[in-house]
């Protein structure tokens, strides 16, 4: 009987890392943006909502019809409009006498009652999110409940949206009311008994200092990774119109001179809200030209000995050169992995610079007052 449910949610969990890989990027940069950090709870809170609505949408759509050329309902109908059918499905199915209350426990085996517990188990996790996570009035998660289920039966009455010839399942009114259900089941769950056990999220960044806390080498690198795609474009675009050495120029100009003109920002920098910092109020030109220079520097030499540079060095000189710069990249390696597990270390761009990262827009937060017993907070 558990087998058409266990199909679908295991291959939610199999897909689970891949969509955990392509969610991580726009999940760090909208927590860096929100909240000026990540906060675990949200994070795995988060990962969890992910997981449920795979398995939410798997259970609704799988198994899928072998081909894109499936036949048509055997009913001939797509639509069942008719409210509370489910009931009388039970009523037939089961065969129990109302009059009887001891006949009542044979519906726990009936298929038609544990598809309406499903129906409405379903959603359960969606309600629950809806409260404690998004803190949405019951009014807001209703709709966003009725609105989850109807997504489902239009999925499943459109084909998945006209990829199959026919409906493989149908728009069941049934279904949309026992799915809004479980949404408000969850609700009331959340409201009364989670709350309970886990703090407020809205209370998470309470007494938080954000200029005293550390920039991650992650924050730094996607940071960096955007600046890097941004003075690639500029290079692609001059190359395009013929101008190579410009883009060179532009490119180098953008990551190491804008930095002092817009006192340590860049296009990465403000997606994840850091900027660079120097001994003073401001970054002079001196610390940004010294921190560019030696980190895009050493970019700079290996790509260089990659492309047309090695092919300039003579013969006898390559060979010592290209050991050198290997020695080099070594070197510079064991550095960047003993910053990595020992934070007070800084890198060698930054120490000779006399730069660091800050979180922009960081203010202390002031603790709220304790609350009281009777707050679940």
């Amino acid at each position: 009987m558990l087998e058409p449910y266990l199909f679908p949610v295991k291959y939610a969990f199999l897909l689970f890392p891949v969509a955990a890989l392509l969610f991580t990027l726009p999940f760090l940069i909208v927590q860096y943006r929100r909240h000026g950090y990540v906060n675990k709870l949200r994070g795995v809170l988060l990962y969890l909502f992910l997981l449920y609505m795979m398995n939410a949408f798997f259970l609704v759509l799988l198994p899928l019809p072998p081909s894109r050329h499936n036949a048509p309902p055997a009913s001939g109908s797509y639509m069942q409009l008719t409210p509370f059918m489910f009931i009388r499905d039970i009523l037939r199915e089961s065969g129990i006498d109302l009059s009887r209350p001891s006949e009542y426990v044979r519906l726990l085996r009936e298929r038609a009652v544990l598809q309406a517990v499903f129906n409405v188990l379903l959603t359960v996790p969606f309600g629950i999110f809806m409260r404690y996570y998004f803190h949405w009035p019951w009014f807001g998660c209703f709709a966003a409940s009725a609105g989850l289920a109807l997504l489902f039966e239009v999925t499943q009455v459109t084909g998945i949206y006209g990829y199959y010839d026919y409906p493989y399942r149908l728009f069941d009114v049934d279904d949309l009311m026992l799915n809004t259900l479980g949404g408000m089941v969850g609700f009331l769950l959340a409201a009364l008994v989670l709350s309970r056990f886990l703090p407020r999220i809205d209370r998470l960044d309470d007494a938080l200092d954000l200029t005293v806390k550390r920039v991650s080498y992650t924050r730094r690198l996607i940071a960096f990774g955007v600046d890097a795609c941004a003075a690639l474009a500029m290079l692609v675009v001059c190359a395009i119109l013929g101008q190579a050495l410009a883009g060179g120029l532009v490119a180098a100009g953008y990551m190491v001179l804008a930095p002092y003109a817009t006192n340590g920002r860049s296009l990465g920098r403000a997606l994840v809200r850091i900027r660079i910092v120097g001994a003073g109020e401001r970054l002079t030109f001196r610390e940004a030209a010294l921190r560019g220079g030696l980190l895009y520097g050493w970019f700079g030499l290996n790509m260089a000995m990659a492309g047309q540079l090695g092919d300039a060095i003579p013969g006898l000189l390559l060979v010592p050169a290209a050991l050198a710069l290997l020695v080099l990249d070594v070197l510079v390696f064991i550095h960047v992995m003993r910053c990595l597990f020992n934070h007070r270390r800084r890198l060698w761009h930054e120490r000779a610079s006399g730069t660091a990262y800050r979180i922009t827009g960081a203010s202390q937060r002031q603790p709220r007052s304790a609350p009281s017993p009777a707050d679940p907070g």
